[in-house]
């Protein structure tokens, strides 16, 4: 091969690089790939909920709020085409898009120690792994209220249910507890700031009800 034709690798590689390193996801990026990759609205009223929570959370620690966003409404990305590949084909849609590695990893470190070796470091990364699972089980103490609304939930209701292992069987507490350890924050704390997150977004994710 020619040092012309290296030469010119080099720098079409360069470029890519740098062109990855310049894009930086916007909510519309986000929710495009969202879509392109969901048809379940369950699952993207979840996205829409940790959405919400995320910027919730972002605004409290000082954070960027849209890039927070974008990380949480992604972070199922692959659930719904890729279920036996959770996180690890998120990471292959979001490298093949582009997306930077700061990104990519927050997104996959949400399944960490089921289906994901990267164990939550950043805040941002803490925060959504703690978040995830919690709004499954808040959205299912919602649906049994007379409201059946976030607008007027407390985590007082959501932690007697935690403590009915029958009630939202699928969720896992464990994972929040360990969440909220990370966090440094108490469970009951996580509870009421993730039921707050929510109701921003209560209309978007079915839970507004009568009030």
């Amino acid at each position: 091969m020619s040092e012309l034709i290296r030469s010119e690798q080099h720098d079409r590689s360069s470029s890519y690089q740098k062109q990855d390193q310049l894009f930086i996801p916007s909510r519309s990026d986000a929710l495009k790939i969202l879509k392109q990759y969901n048809t379940s609205e369950s699952l993207i009223r979840h996205a829409f909920a940790v959405e919400g929570v995320m910027g919730h959370f972002a605004d409290r620690f000082g954070q960027d709020r849209e890039k927070w966003q974008v990380i949480g409404l992604v972070h199922d990305l692959d659930y719904d085409l890729y279920p036996d590949q959770h996180c690890s084909k998120s990471r292959t849609i979001l490298e093949e898009h582009g997306w930077p590695w700061e990104y990519i990893r927050a997104v996959i470190s949400h399944g960490w120690g089921i289906c994901s070796e990267f164990e939550p470091e950043s805040m941002l990364e803490k925060t959504l792994y703690a978040v995830d699972e919690l709004t499954g089980l808040i959205a299912s103490t919602a649906l049994m209220r007379p409201s059946v609304s976030v607008l007027d939930l407390t985590a007082k209701s959501v932690n007697k249910k935690w403590k009915d292992k029958r009630f939202a069987a699928g969720v896992d507490r464990a994972i929040i507890e360990k969440g909220a350890q990370m966090m440094g924050i108490e469970r009951l704390e996580l509870i009421t700031e993730t039921i707050m997150g929510m109701r921003k977004v209560a209309e978007t994710i079915g839970l507004k009800g009568s009030i």
